[in-house]
């Protein structure tokens, strides 16, 4: 029975995959995985290898799922080396070709875990687990479950169990270019003829009807995103700046906005320190807070020379610019070791701040975790005393039908009073069990009950002292924030006073920026006037050209109308005409006949359907036929 609801759910599952609805499939899935694991007995290998097809076609539409994706692709190919007797090399050479493409298309940075927090990477955990199981019954409960589900441990699992050396020669260079070796400047055009001929590999399976078509076309655009981040993550490592065209040169896969949001999604995970400057057309390949101080420490050196520059410039005060400037430099010097310390500092309070925070996550995460786990002790109490009041009630109930089953056979008057006797002795026995399990329950209530009681002054003594040691850490943070601030303040002002001897140059720079941009901003303003004047033209012509053809072939539609129009009045006039022209002749016709009529002295006829024919025969009496003769 549950075979045929499994394959129904299997089924179900395939539908929402097709219709994109990932979180209706995953319900799907978890739900098949708790009928199998419902049942006693392993699951055949058949049906198995149907559960991980539909895993990886789920796992591949959800689109945040590719690491699980490569486990059920692995967990399938072994379950087919395993089992499948039938397999081809080639089949085999296939899904080993896919797993190990599924396991290259996870981004590298996957596995970070920076910036999260404790419930963020408790959750995360929880995931996990519930992923591994669905994907594999049989891993190491010993480690933990991040450990295991990763991207470096998936390749080295497959590189172990034999994997990359079952795939095919193109999927293994690929493999050896993307991890093991180092070619930043040669990387992506090595990797591209690869893709070309990988993109071609696929079809079905002959000896394995469970597993859809492989196209290994579909993992085309997430090694090619994998290929540009190897490219940042090893031109980082050589070069400190790069011109963006040349970078372009090394990445032919996408156009530069799309490489910079790459950049941007990697940089966010700290899988690469790097910055794009677009005014330079350059892209740097360092630390933010390296560049800032090296910014700083330019900046202070700009300073020193001009002031060596404006002593240059007066050779009449050289005597005394020349006994000042040793000063200038040794109290630059003792600004720099300041601001250093001062550095240094705040970097020391930061990570004592974030130590803090963390230490108070951590304790919130074990009181919340101590509250669970008492929480499930308790139930497993009850549902433990629940299990063994039914055992107990089941075997009586059991005994009592067995007993009754073998006197069934047997039934006499005296065999009936034994039978009574009997039901009598069980039900009293029934009765005695029932009151030691309601004795055995009062008494775990009153243990329950003294534990707690036990308990609750232990409790509240360490509540208090929590309390007392939390108020006086604040106690204590709250001077040393005092501190810092005080410190903070008097560097800011030590920091103006410095800076105030530059407002001068700051001011004529700006305004000399200002100046240049706004001379810019008028001569684009002009330029896009002269641009929207010679638009207005050109479309005003357009308009004018195109009103004057509509009246063009309006009038000349008009022409023809009223050509076609005299046309068929000339016709109709001539067809009147004509008309009243047979007309006159058939009247002309008729009086001719009637004068000749009269002239012989002949009756008109009687009714002729056409009077305007003349009579071809004699008439009809006798005595007008011989003068008809005559």
């Amino acid at each position: 029975m549950w075979v045929i609801e499994y394959f129904g759910k299997i089924n179900y599952a395939g539908r929402q995959r097709e219709l994109s609805l990932s979180q209706e499939a995953f319900r799907s899935v978890e739900d098949i995985h708790g009928l199998m694991s419902m049942v006693q007995r392993t699951p055949k290998p058949s049906v198995l290898a149907v559960y991980y097809a539909k895993l990886t076609e789920i796992f591949w539409t959800s689109e945040s799922h590719y690491l699980y994706h490569a486990y059920a692709w692995l967990e399938l190919f072994n379950l087919h080396r395993s089992h499948n007797k039938n397999l081809t090399q080639k089949d085999l050479q296939l899904l080993a070709s896919s797993a190990l493409l599924a396991a290259l298309s996870v981004t590298p940075y996957y596995d970070h875990e920076s910036g999260l927090s404790h419930l963020e990477l408790e959750n995360e955990k929880e995931r996990s687990s519930r992923m591994a199981n669905l994907l594999n019954f049989s891993f190491d409960s010993k480690r933990e479950n991040r450990e295991q589900v990763s991207r470096a441990s998936l390749l080295s699992e497959l590189a172990a169990s034999g994997v990359v050396s079952c795939a095919s020669q193109e999927v293994q260079d690929l493999y050896n270019l993307m991890e093991h070796e180092f070619l930043p400047l040669d990387l992506a055009l090595k990797v591209q003829p690869l893709l070309s001929k990988i993109s071609t590999v696929g079809g079905k399976l002959s000896a394995a009807p469970s597993v859809p078509e492989i196209q290994l076309s579909q993992y085309q655009p997430a090694l090619e995103k994998l290929t540009t981040l190897r490219v940042l993550q090893q031109a980082s490592r050589v070069f400190q700046s790069m011109r963006i065209d040349t970078l372009s040169r090394m990445i032919p896969f996408f156009d530069f906005n799309v490489v910079e949001k790459i950049a941007v999604d990697a940089v966010k995970h700290n899988f690469v320190a790097m910055k794009v400057d677009h005014l330079s057309g350059a892209v740097r390949f360092s630390n933010t807070e390296i560049e800032s101080d090296v910014f700083g420490a330019s900046h202070l050196i700009g300073v020193l020379a001009d002031s060596l520059n404006k002593a240059v410039h007066k050779p009449s005060e050289v005597g005394e610019d020349s006994i000042s400037l040793a000063g200038v430099v040794e109290k630059e010097h003792q600004r720099l070791l300041a601001r250093k310390s001062i550095i240094e500092k705040r970097k020391e309070d930061y990570e004592r701040q974030i130590l803090e925070k963390e230490k108070a996550e951590e304790a919130r995460r074990l009181s919340i975790q101590k509250k669970s786990a008492d929480e499930e002790r308790e139930r497993l109490l009850k549902e433990r005393r629940l299990r063994e009041q039914q055992r107990i009630r089941q075997e009586i109930e059991d005994r009592a039908q067995r007993e009754i089953g073998k006197t069934e056979q047997k039934v006499t008057k005296q065999g009936a009073m034994e039978l009574v006797s009997r039901y009598l002795a069980y039900k009293m026995s029934r009765q005695g069990m029932e009151k030691k399990l309601e004795k055995l329950a009062r008494r775990m209530d009153h243990l329950e009950r003294a534990r707690r009681q036990e308990e609750a002054p232990l409790i509240e003594e360490a509540f208090r002292k929590r309390v007392e040691e939390e108020k006086l850490l604040h106690e204590q943070e709250q001077l040393r924030e005092t501190e810092l601030s005080d410190q903070r303040h008097a560097g800011d002002l030590l920091e103006k006073k410095r800076l105030s001897r530059l407002l001068d140059h700051k001011n004529a720079f700006q305004e000399r920026v200002v100046q240049g941009r706004e001379a810019e901003f008028l001569s684009l303003t002009k330029e896009r006037e002269e641009r929207i004047n010679q638009l207005i033209s050109s479309r005003k012509r357009e308009r004018e050209t195109a009103r004057k053809l509509t009246y063009y072939l309006k009038m000349e539609e008009r022409r023809i109308q009223r050509a076609r129009e005299e046309e068929e009045q000339r016709i109709q006039r001539a067809r009147e005409e004509e008309e009243q022209r047979i007309q006159r002749a058939r009247e002309e016709e008729e009086q001719r006949e009637e004068e000749e009529r009269k002239r012989r002295g002949e009756a008109p006829p009687a009714s002729s359907n056409q009077p305007w024919r003349r009579r071809s025969g004699p008439p009809a009496n006798s005595s007008s036929s011989g003068s008809w003769r005559h």
